[in-house]
């Protein structure tokens, strides 16, 4: 439409500097009848408003192509902020599906980690009890101390083998499977003195495997006190200790991240809590 409406400008400009050469006056005086001369007048008349119509409609039509112009520029504005927005989105959508995808690959892996350890933990439960088992039969009954007490008179009145913080519960979830703790893990320093909590003598004194450098002492009537995770052991298998005696020093042997001692009491092979018989 603006091409065309171009065009009929064009050719109208034209006849107009045309008749602008000639001159209207000249134009009107060249005529020879009164008649001639008004129908002239009316064409001049005719011409330049159909002109100026043509101008006018022409500007509006620029006026138009002009806001329509805007218009396109606006929507293709708009349209490119919707798809560089789309385009974040897919991103955002990708990225999160990787960080779900290793999150899920990462929980799969602990998964297997905690499986592993869990094994472990229970193979070494089992050896742990293989050994006291072991013991149980090897232990030949011998004359005890004249001053020595039995073992449950001095329930609740017994010293803690070392100063510390107590981590745990007896009994309490170890957060694996449908393990418990069977003693106490004890936070200390290391190479704290570790102390015999009551008469008796001492059984194994070694390395075990998931207990680190253990010491165990049997106190006679079936009861017995380990102490595991030492960082050296003070006493041979043997060798009676007496309430107070060194029998080794705190240490993360076995395995764990930090000095501890794992304490436990047992009764005939079975775990008791620490806590009911130590002060």
């Amino acid at each position: 439409a603006r091409d065309s409406q171009q065009v009929r400008i064009g050719t109208e400009l034209r006849a107009a500097w045309q008749m602008g050469q000639q001159g209207t006056l000249k134009v009107l005086l060249n005529q020879e009848s009164p008649h001639t001369v008004a129908r002239a007048m009316a064409y001049y008349r005719y011409f330049f408003q159909a002109r100026n119509e043509l101008v006018v409609t022409y500007r509006a039509t620029l006026a138009e192509l002009a806001t329509v112009a805007a218009r396109s520029e606006a929507a293709a504005r708009q349209l490119g902020e919707q798809r560089a927005e789309l385009q974040s989105q897919q991103e955002a959508l990708l990225a999160s599906r990787a960080e779900r995808e290793q999150a899920i690959a990462a929980l799969a892996t602990n998964i297997r980690n905690k499986d592993d350890e869990l094994q472990q933990l229970e193979r070494d439960r089992e050896e742990l009890e293989q050994l006291l088992e072991s013991i149980k039969q090897a232990i030949v009954e011998i004359e005890l101390p004249a001053d020595y007490k039995p073992f449950a008179s001095r329930k609740g009145s017994m010293t803690w083998p070392v100063d510390a913080r107590r981590n745990n519960s007896f009994g309490a979830s170890r957060g694996l499977g449908g393990m418990r703790w069977q003693g106490i893990n004890l936070t200390a320093d290391e190479g704290s003195t570790v102390r015999a909590i009551h008469h008796g003598r001492v059984v194994f004194a070694d390395w075990l495997r998931g207990s680190g450098l253990l010491l165990i002492v049997d106190h006679g009537d079936g009861y017995m006190s380990l102490y595991a995770h030492n960082q050296s052991l003070l006493k041979e298998v043997g060798e009676w200790v007496a309430p107070g005696t060194p029998v080794s020093t705190v240490g993360s042997s076995g395995g764990l991240e930090r000095a501890a001692l794992y304490f436990e009491i047992r009764k005939d092979g079975k775990p008791l809590d620490p806590v009911a018989w130590c002060r």
